[in-house]
Parts: C-alpha cells; sequence; structure tokens
C-alpha cells in the first residue's frame, strides 16, 4: 500500500538522533523503504555501550527484515536451558519451547547494524549532537546547524535532548537495584563440571542480596551481570569488590578474578521512562527515548528495535507522516507498555528469582513477530 500523501519522484528524508540500536534500525529500516537518512551520532565514533545482551524471536525477527540476521548468528549463542538458581541451588530450567532467543555481545550486534546501515548508503554523522527538534520537522544540532526533514527520529537515549525540548510529559524513576555489567573471558576448563553453556541466573538473598546473571556469548566470551542493591556499598562497587563476589559465588572465582580486573566497568541502577505520546508532528520517539525499562525481561533492546522497524512500516501506509505517526503508537506501544509495566514489577520484587517466571504474559513480546503487518489502526 503507498502513501497517498507522498509527491511522485519526491524522495523523503529522515534525520535520526542516536546511533545506538534503535537509531540504526530505524535508518536501516527507512533506508531499505526509499528514504534518505542521516543519522546523527553525539561522539566521535560509533560504539556499543555495555557488555552483553539478550534478543528474543522478536528482536531476532527485526534482524531478518533488516538483512543482518546472519552476520548476528555468527559468533552469538543460544543456550540450551534457561536456569535458575537459589542460594546455590537449581529451582527451574526453562526452554521457552523452542522459542528463538539469542546472546551475544553488544559490540557484535552493534557492528553488523553499522555495515549494514553503511552498505545501504546511511549517511552517518559522528560528532553531530541533535541538541533540539520541532514538530514542523527540523532538527537543531550542537554546531547550530538547523535541518529540514520529512521524519524525524529521536532515539537518543535515556536522556534524549530530542524529547526534552519538545516537552513531552513523562514519569521517570529509579529502582532499588542496580547492574554491573561485564565481558570476560568464559574460562570453561577453569570452572570445572557444570552446565555452563546454559544461561544460570544466580540468586542468593543471605547473608547479603546479590545476583549474578551468568550469559554465554559464544565460545569465547562471557557477559555477567552482577546485581545487588544501590545502597549495599560493597557490591554496587567498581571495580567489582572481587571478595565479595567470591564469598557469594565461588565456583565463579576464575571468572570473577577476570571481571575484577576491568577498571572501566560501570554500576547502573534500573530507570523506568514512561511518556504521555511517543509522537508530536513530524518527531517520534523510539528506544530509551520512549520507553527506558528495567532489565528484567531482556527486552529493552527487542522492544526499540521492534518499534523503530514498525514506524517505517506504518509510514507506508498512513495518509501522511503526521498520521502514520499517530497509527504507528496506537498499533505498537500496548504490547511495549504490557512489557514495561511487568518489567518493572519483576524487578521491583526480585520475582525472577522463583524460577519458571517467564510465563505466557511475560513472554508476549519476545513472541511478537514484526514482519507481519497487522494493522488495527484506520488506512
Amino acid at each position: 500500500m503507498a502513501n497517498v500523501n507522498r509527491t511522485p519522484g519526491k524522495t523523503r528524508r529522515a534525520e535520526v538522533a542516536g546511533g545506538g540500536f534503535a537509531g540504526l534500525t530505524a535508518a536501516i529500516a527507512l533506508r531499505q523503504n526509499g528514504w534518505d537518512v542521516r543519522l546523527h551520532e553525539k561522539s566521535s565514533e560509533l560504539r556499543a555501550f555495555g557488555a552483553g545482551i539478550y534478543l528474543w524471536h522478536n528482536g531476532l525477527r527485526v534482524l531478518e527484515g533488516l538483512g543482518a540476521l546472519d552476520d548476528v548468528l555468527q559468533g552469538s549463542h543460544t543456550p540450551p536451558t534457561y536456569e535458575t538458581w537459589m542460594h546455590n541451588k537449581s529451582v527451574s530450567k526453562e526452554t521457552f519451547n523452542g522459542l528463538p532467543w539469542r546472546i551475544m555481545t553488544r559490540s557484535h550486534l552493534h557492528d553488523a547494524l553499522v555495515n549494514r546501515a553503511r552498505a545501504l548508503g546511511v549517511d552517518i554523522r559522528v560528532d553531530s549532537e541533535a541538541v533540539a527538534a520541532d514538530p514542523e520537522g527540523r532538527v537543531t544540532l550542537q554546531s547550530g546547524e538547523v535541518l529540514e526533514a520529512d521524519l524525524i527520529v529521536g532515539a537518543d537515549g535515556v536522556g534524549s535532548k530530542v524529547r526534552d525540548s519538545i516537552g513531552f510529559k513523562q514519569d521517570r524513576w529509579v529502582s532499588k537495584d542496580g547492574l554491573i555489567r561485564l565481558i570476560v573471558p568464559r574460562m570453561k576448563k577453569d570452572l570445572g563440571h557444570g552446565e555452563w553453556d546454559n544461561t544460570i541466573d544466580m540468586w542468593n538473598f543471605w547473608p547479603r542480596v546479590q545476583r549474578i546473571l551468568y550469559s554465554p556469548c559464544n565460545e569465547n566470551e562471557l557477559y555477567l551481570g552482577l546485581m545487588a542493591p544501590a545502597a549495599d556499598p560493597r557490591g554496587s562497587s567498581v571495580p567489582i569488590d572481587l571478595e565479595v563476589w567470591v564469598e557469594m559465588f565461588p565456583f565463579l572465582e576464575p571468572c570473577l578474578i577476570e571481571a575484577a580486573k576491568l577498571k572501566t566497568a560501570r554500576y547502573d541502577k534500573y530507570e523506568t521512562t514512561k511518556l504521555d505520546s511517543w509522537t508530536r508532528g513530524k518527531v517520534a520517539l523510539v528506544g530509551d527515548a520512549a520507553h527506558a525499562m528495567c532489565p528484567a525481561l531482556a527486552q529493552g533492546a527487542g522492544c526499540a528495535m521492534v518499534n523503530a522497524f514498525s514506524l517505517s512500516q506504518d509510514l507506508e501506509v498512513g495518509s501522511s507522516v503526521e498520521d502514520a505517526l499517530v497509527g504507528w503508537e496506537k498499533r505498537i506501544r500496548p504490547i511495549t507498555d504490557r512489557c514495561q509495566a511487568l518489567s518493572g514489577d519483576y524487578a521491583a520484587n526480585r520475582s525472577l528469582s522463583k524460577g519458571n517466571m517467564f510465563t505466557p504474559a511475560a513472554l508476549e513480546a519476545a513472541r511478537f513477530d514484526p514482519l507481519r503487518r497487522v494493522y488495527s489502526w484506520p488506512q
């Protein structure tokens, strides 16, 4: 279905603020649909922040639609099971009934998206920060330059300047817990007997609250998520306090020794952002700029990529950009809202420690297929 408001022969232009997963997904998807796309990254280079990442069926289907899936599958890992331990004893093993999921380093996913964007001819500008946007279709850069476009995509993270310059109403809150995210060598030979190809979600509530999410990314790299309350100075300290972590998880000592060597480690508290709207005129917000969520269901990136990809789909059927954006939010937002709320509830109550918590409701977003266009809004 064609956009009936499109001028024949006129190429539409999009300015995308932010070179993370959401911004790159939006840029690639729009470019595949014939848009001229310019992506602005405020840093001096395109690089991934953080350590490891989970992608479920919804995110993997986005990668398929972007033509980047094969690159991502090479060098990533699907564990045989998602195992939960409480006080170092297994309480559950979940396989999700064959639902596809994958673990990888964030740099691996980011590199695949950057390579795809460049191959398609996305105009990537580094040292280029969007500091304001206008719903009429203008974006202002840090340099003072003002650019006009048919679409402005704000994918500039939880502290989005595109969002804040327009004045979207928002609620933000921070959880009591946080994570130290690290990539270390797998050290399988040193760990001894055990099912070390599994994801293992290790919880302890005594004598301190500490959790390690053990996540193999490939044959050589391991993603460790070390959770502790922000009020615990030893559990939340970086570089990590080796003694306090080995005391609780002695079987992971070889990996924790490697983790303690990483001086650039960072402790991040869980954050949630909820907006009254994701769109205003010709401006759309995607990713953490629109819906930062707690990582309990491992859907922050997945929902961001689904929403950015779906944005490009809906722009092909709306009568105008403004109408298409309204329809896009109406169609796609409810599933993200439910995922965000449940993630926040799970994080607040540390629910994953119980095991077998990936219920049908918890996997709703993971099961969503963004390549199947099902529109419930008037066309």
